[in-house]
């Protein structure tokens, strides 16, 4: 089947227009790296093409893994048509990549998307004469709108091979050329140009070289001979040129206004002195809508008057009045019950709590604040031997862990995944979690909270410190461009909210029911009461908390929420102080089993292992500690 491959920069809208073009939803969000792997799907207008979303390239060669993604679509897919996604505000940067995809010979269309934005910004585009000067259909675009969809697949129709923008000096063009012979002589590729291929390899991009030498064999070693000591920056430089003399050709500024307000905005956001306040109002308005709201008022309601109240004696009633096995009876509704424990836990507390995360979550990836974050957040992480950018991941370690260790691939260097994934796996609460944890503070106060949020980011920043002195390596300076701020829309965000709910109850609730099981074959086999005691004397006596929380930091090894969650069920049971150093050490504590398997299969089995026996006493370390120190505080 031939396919239609999405390419472009990340945030310029691939994800919202392979929406429209397919009908299928792909997670839309203003920051890079959301697409790690490539989606696929059949075009609406033609069930017999498929599209391929690609991850966002930064530059070609590639050099992260999603990058290393496209380069390998490109490679190994047949694709009949490249789409082109580009900002019709930054149109120097968009035809710089455009010069480097026609030299593929694939025939190819180009969507400036976003040109709502370009005409806010007094930047008008002759589509006509760009499209002229490529040889190519260029559309212009609004994808969250829908606006130029119907024009864009009667162009993919109609997609022809691009004009080379340029021809390079006459030194680095006889090395292409060369090389371009070579190349189609010892490892021609079916679909794309030769000269293309060569003109990647001189870059050293990690795929393509890998191609070559797969399908080249001993002939290998002559290519990378040709290819000498050729500085790729100088053929980058020149596409660079040759891009921003066609755009300054078919673009016209209008005289410069007042920034918008949007751009106001934007730069107080990142601003070194007032964007941390901006940072703590947003953080305070999430406790206040997640904490407070959803951990208070709707769980009141959910699990108070609509569980406790109405669905569970009910359920209680029909069990025991038509199964009259006592253990299955206790299987489904005693205190470790498949539904008075694992679907009460699932759906009266941890529901309403993450769905209100996931619109506040939502809502702020929406509105591009997220990409700001990685600026504001840069300074702090160079001390982690990290740049902006791993905030990115840790971001959506906020959503879930496992996948963010995913996401990593995004950063440039093994050592930067390295330590971003052991932070996440230290520090980085998933939604679940934390929408427990700001629930069940919430519900004690505001200091508690700030308690809390200061001990995880204290232990971040030292034990990123520690970790970017004993990884090997160098720190790799951030270079990105930021979104234009924008109001969220309300579909984008529903949308989103709505996948991971469903990503939730699918993939959450068989591990709850799975837990709840354990736990009650524990509780008959008489091994959790042993448990308990056996932990009584770290759990009641180092960190200070009931004896019955043991259980909860057995259910912590299954998942955090879980665990979170029992000693959410503790309730009244834990004073104030209890309640923070609970809230601190589960936090801490292992990743769930998910978590864990992922790093295995991005870091290893010993680097899994490895981290897993730093957690561990780390999370009763800091615990221990900070119950101390609470108790000569408040004694």
């Amino acid at each position: 089947m031939s396919a239609i491959l999405l390419l472009g920069h990340p945030n310029v809208g691939k994800s919202v227009l392979f929406h429209r073009l397919t009908g299928t939803y792909v997670t839309v969000s203003n920051y890079p790296g959301t697409t790690v792997e490539v989606a696929r799907a059949a075009a609406s207008f033609d069930r017999a093409r498929q599209l391929l979303d690609t991850p966002g390239i930064l530059t070609l060669p590639a050099r992260s893994d999603d990058e290393r993604a496209t380069v390998r679509a490109l490679l190994g897919e047949e694709a009949a048509v490249l789409l082109q996604v580009g900002d019709a505000k930054n149109l120097r940067r968009t035809l710089t990549l455009a010069a480097l995809l026609a030299e593929l010979g694939v025939p190819m269309v180009l969507a400036l998307n976003m040109s709502d934005e370009a005409t806010e910004r007094g930047v008008s585009l002759n589509a006509a004469q760009l499209a002229k000067d490529l040889d190519v259909p260029v559309v212009e675009t609004v994808a969250t709108a829908g606006k130029g969809i119907g024009a864009l697949t009667h162009a993919l129709a109609h997609a022809r091979v691009p004009a080379a923008l340029l021809r390079y000096d006459a030194h680095a063009e006889a090395s292409v050329c060369a090389l371009a012979e070579r190349i189609a002589a010892v490892a021609p590729h079916p679909r794309l140009a030769a000269r293309g291929l060569a003109i990647l390899f001189l870059g050293r991009d990690p795929e393509v070289e890998a191609w070559l030498a797969e399908r080249a064999g001993s002939a290998f070693r002559e290519l990378v001979h040709l290819r000498g000591p050729e500085n790729a920056a100088a053929l980058a430089r020149e596409r660079a040129q040759a891009a921003e003399m066609l755009a300054r050709s078919v673009t016209t500024q209008a005289p410069r206004r007042s920034p918008l307000l949007s751009q106001r905005i934007g730069q107080l956001v990142v601003h070194r002195l007032w964007g941390l306040p901006v940072l703590a109002a947003v953080l305070y308005a999430v406790y206040e809508f997640v904490g407070v709201f959803g951990a208070g008022t709707l769980v009141a309601l959910f699990e108070e008057g609509l569980f406790q109240g109405l669905i569970n004696p009910a359920v209680t009633q029909a069990v025991e009045s038509t199964i009259t096995v006592q253990w299955l009876a206790d299987l489904l509704v005693g205190p470790y019950g498949l539904w008075t424990m694992g679907m009460t836990y699932a759906l009266a507390l941890i529901l309403p709590i993450v769905g209100t995360f996931f619109v506040a979550f939502g809502i702020l990836e929406d509105s591009g604040y997220f990409a700001r974050l990685s600026v504001l957040a840069n300074r702090l992480l160079a001390t982690m031997g990290l740049n902006g950018r791993a905030v990115l991941p840790m971001v959506l370690g906020l959503g879930c862990v496992t996948m963010a260790t995913l996401t990593t691939r995004i950063l440039y260097s093994r050592r930067e995944r390295l330590i971003s994934t052991f932070l996440m796996a230290l520090a980085i609460p998933c939604s679940a979690q934390l929408g427990v944890v700001l629930g069940m503070l919430g519900s004690v106060s505001l200091a508690a909270t700030l308690i809390w949020l200061t001990s995880m980011l204290s232990v971040l920043v030292v034990a990123g410190f520690l970790a970017a002195r004993l990884v090997p390596g160098r720190r790799i300076a951030l270079v990105t461009e930021l979104p234009p701020l924008r109001l969220p829309v309300l579909g984008n965000v529903l949308k989103k909210t709505g996948a991971r709910l469903r990503w939730y109850l699918m993939e959450v609730i068989p591990i709850f029911l799975l837990g709840t099981f354990l736990m009650f074959l524990l509780d008959k086999a008489g091994i959790l009461p042993w448990l308990i005691g056996a932990g009584e004397p770290l759990v009641a006596g180092w960190l200070g908390l009931p004896k019955e929380a043991s259980a909860a930091f057995v259910m912590g090894f299954l998942r955090r929420d879980f665990g979170a969650t029992g000693l959410f069920a503790l309730g009244s049971r834990l004073s104030p102080l209890q309640t923070v150093v609970g809230m601190v050490t589960i936090t801490l504590f292992v990743p769930c089993i998910a978590s864990i398997m992922m790093i295995a299969r991005e870091q290893g089995t010993r680097v899994a292992a490895l981290m897993l026996a730093l957690i561990v006493p780390t999370a009763f370390l800091v615990g221990g500690a900070l119950n101390a120190v609470l108790r000569l505080a408040w004694s």
